[in-house]
């Protein structure tokens, strides 16, 4: 068992000390944990966002990973990362400077086209009809997946679409069939499935089990007590299962 979608209080919707985590998870039998708190973004100057941590926690987050990771060696095996937003005006110093902390993955969590500093920008998870909206978000989604700096993608349907059902499932399946080609793993998220959000949505996995895209679970946790979920989880796997896909089990599959 592993779980690679874990958030920590840095970013200010997230509770539980790291280390609580790290026990939930032994506890639970999983056998690797990966922590991807959302990564503090090279903004211009004066931007403060209130969905990740700020820069000045990056060092004190990378330092307590990395102190759990030697301290429970013989348990589990942590790893370090972040979830990233691909923005295109600032992407590039964004990955330069999470080098310095030498991480062991990164994930893709795109929540806003365009960029969240722009006036114009669009958060996923609120309703749009408009399909320029659709098509920005599918677009820099399959820019993030050919860059070759990501280990996966996730909740690549938080887009909440709500114009014409044909429109949603002509580009999905244009998204789907673009990331499949690079052999990116999407995530079946299961805060979204166990919140009852807009995602997982029915018509995008049915579209995926259609493509053949390769499928992680992520719980995209933001408290310990996720870990304990074992009922919750075992109905996240049956509804994949429902769509005939089987999720990824072994972590190497992903982490090359």
């Amino acid at each position: 068992m592993f779980n690679l979608h874990t958030h920590t209080w840095r970013c200010h919707h997230a509770k539980g000390d790291d280390e609580e985590y790290v026990l939930r998870a032994i506890a639970n039998g999983y056998t690797t944990i990966g922590f991807s708190d959302h990564a503090p973004y090279v903004f211009p100057e004066g931007h403060i966002s209130s969905f990740r941590m700020e820069r000045e926690l990056a060092e004190d987050y990378a330092q307590s990973i990395k102190y759990l990771k030697e301290k429970y060696r013989d348990k589990i095996d942590i790893k370090l990362g972040f979830e990233v937003e691909w923005y295109p005006l600032f992407i590039k110093d964004e990955l330069e400077y999470l080098k310095s902390f030498k991480y062991d993955y990164l994930i893709l969590g795109q929540h806003y086209t365009d960029s969240e500093v722009e006036d114009f920008a669009h958060y996923a998870g609120a309703k749009t009809t408009d399909t320029s909206t659709l098509d920005k978000y599918i677009e820099q989604v399959i820019a993030a997946a050919k860059s070759g700096e990501f280990t996966y993608i996730a909740h690549p349907d938080l887009i909440n679409f709500t114009g014409s059902k044909k429109i949603y499932s002509q580009k999905i399946e244009y998204f789907l069939t673009e990331l499949k080609k690079v052999d990116i793993p999407i995530e079946f998220n299961f805060l979204g499935f166990s919140d009852r959000r807009n995602y997982p949505n029915g018509e995008f996995w049915k579209i995926a089990s259609k493509i053949g895209n390769r499928v992680v679970i992520g719980l995209d946790a933001h408290s310990p007590d996720v870990y304990d979920d074992k009922k919750g989880l075992d109905a996240l796997k049956a509804k994949l299962a429902s769509y005939g896909i089987s999720p990824i089990e072994n972590v190497e599959e992903i982490l090359k």
